[in-house]
């Protein structure tokens, strides 16, 4: 598993390490049920603090991408649930949205306009009609 942590950029750490697990996590590198480095291991290996690994570790179990288990670490989720993977792809917008200096209300406003609009094979663009 390799994850690049870039101490220049605005993104805090934890943050940057969550994303960088979820893409692992998202795109299979990392199974389910496969064990995680404990926080101490990863965090000495990635010259970070260990609660800075802990935050990044809270965030994706509360994605529900691992579990945390006392005495047994940080474990893969078994299933990951389309919710799973969708949090874990918003949370990678975010990270690309904040690197460009783009504003929430932008952001929000880029969303609604792509969830009202669905390209069709042709290129023209009708909108998703109301359920």
């Amino acid at each position: 598993m390799l994850i690049r942590i870039d101490p220049t950029v605005a993104t805090p750490l934890y943050e940057q390490l969550a994303s960088g697990l979820r893409a692992s996590i998202i795109d299979g590198r990392l199974s389910g049920g496969e064990r995680l480095p404990a926080a101490g291991e990863l965090a000495k290996s990635l010259d970070l603090n260990v609660h800075t690994v802990l935050r990044a570790y809270h965030r994706l179990r509360d994605e529900r991408l691992i579990e945390l288990h006392r005495g047994r670490g940080a474990v893969v989720a078994v299933r990951i649930g389309g919710h799973a993977a969708l949090a874990g792809a918003i949370h990678d917008l975010v990270d690309e949205a904040k690197s460009h200096d783009v504003s929430e209300g932008a952001l929000v406003a880029l969303i609604h306009e792509a969830f009202q609009w669905t390209p069709l094979g042709s290129g023209v663009q009708r909108p998703i009609p109301e359920r």
